[in-house]
């Protein structure tokens, strides 16, 4: 016959990822007559509780190198670009996320530039990332338990007690 038990611990209350594409634009001083490279670097983010949902506010810069005057000069254009988004997260049942929880955001896949097009002086580019997000609360767990006790087992000597004594009469105490 099994009982249960409750017990009460942290775990993952909640879990999921997203996938974003955002275009951006960046206006630059020079004409641009090609794009020559887009690097995404310094993303940096956090999670965050806004009722009933979770949010990340984070941030990376961007570095557009680009060509002008007829493609004899090229220039590197920068900017940072900070970003909030909200999720809808699933949680457990008999979980809440009003209590003591934990946000663990993860960058699944980092930032990067996907694709990039001028448009007179104006460079737009889009950006792909996604996210994961855990949150860790307490919870309940329930485990069958056993009231009966498995009986000992009992251990028996290889030798006997002859054997014992033999060994006792054989050893010279004054060996050293």
């Amino acid at each position: 016959m099994s009982l249960y038990k409750e017990i009460v611990t942290n775990a993952i209350i909640g879990k999921g990822k997203k996938s974003f594409k955002n275009t951006y634009e960046l206006k630059v001083d020079n004409n641009p007559d090609n794009v020559l490279g887009c690097w995404v670097i310094n993303h940096k983010f956090e999670g965050y509780k806004a009722n009933n949902k979770i949010g990340v506010k984070g941030s990376f810069d961007i570095n557009l190198w680009y060509s002008y005057n007829n493609n004899q000069q090229t220039t590197v254009a920068t900017k940072t670009i900070e970003y909030d988004e909200l999720f809808n997260i699933a949680i457990k049942p008999d979980s809440n996320i009003d209590g003591d929880t934990n946000i663990i955001v993860r960058s699944l896949y980092q930032p990067n530039c996907s694709n990039a097009t001028i448009d007179n002086d104006v460079i737009k580019f889009d950006i792909d990332k996604e996210l994961g997000i855990e949150i860790v609360g307490e919870t309940k767990v329930k485990i069958a338990i056993e009231e009966d006790e498995e009986p000992w087992e009992i251990i028996e000597d290889d030798y006997s007690d002859m054997e014992d004594q033999q060994i006792d009469n054989e050893v010279n105490e004054d060996y050293l």
